[in-house]
């Protein structure tokens, strides 16, 4: 293995924050070192790790430009200031005005509700209970807690996120080219995966639309 002077390191790292995003398996390779002699680099650097996708993905520092709700998506990989799903998660809620339902949640951090809330039953931080005939997920904090349950009463519920009009005409043109595609299938096409849609907003559009009535859907 090659000695990690600080003039590679200084070059591999301006390397990966060049390409955004990166596995273990390229820094490895970048830097001809084993794999326990880059996690200790990536903890040295302050790399971020990917929420989704297995935790596959790292981030320089330096690269996330975090949304309001601490978030950063480039294209299918997401990355959280709070760490891995579950901080995330817990922040979201105790952070949200009047808690957040499933299909809430799962819109923030663009994952399908279905494949990770049934680890959030009972979790430190967070509340759930029925409200009108849906789970909702409120702060544990007695205070917060309160206040949600008022707002959501009130109807002050976070707005649903759509696609943005550019979006929408992606997934419009491979309905069109692409006849009787499934939803499924449509998040395997690289126009969408380029773009980073989440199937949650997608599946919000279609609905809406009602574009796949007639188009038989692969279950999970």
């Amino acid at each position: 293995m090659t000695k990690l002077n600080d003039a590679k390191l200084k070059r591999v790292s301006r390397f990966l924050e060049s390409i955004k995003v990166f596995t273990l398996n390229q820094m490895v390779a970048s830097l001809s070192c084993s794999i326990p002699t880059a996690r200790l680099k990536l903890k040295q650097w302050q790399a971020y790790t990917s929420y989704n996708q297995n935790g596959r993905y790292y981030a320089m520092a330096a690269i996330p430009r975090f949304d309001d709700n601490g978030l950063w998506h480039y294209k299918t990989v997401s990355f959280s200031k709070y760490g891995n799903l579950k901080n995330t998660i817990v922040e979201l809620i105790n952070a949200s005005a009047s808690g957040l339902t499933g299909n809430e949640i799962g819109n923030l951090v663009r994952l399908r509700s279905r494949s990770f809330l049934h680890h959030f039953r009972e979790v430190p931080g967070i509340h759930r209970e029925k409200t009108q005939g849906v789970y909702v997920y409120y702060s544990d904090d007695t205070d917060k807690y309160r206040q949600q349950i008022q707002n959501r009463s009130k109807g002050l519920t976070p707005p649903v996120e759509r696609l943005s009009d550019a979006d929408a005409v992606v997934v419009l043109a491979a309905l069109i080219k692409h006849h009787g595609i499934s939803r499924e299938d449509i998040m395997q096409l690289a126009e969408v995966r380029d773009r980073g849609l989440s199937e949650v907003v997608i599946g919000e559009f279609l609905d809406r639309h009602g574009l796949l009535k007639k188009t038989p859907i692969t279950k999970p």
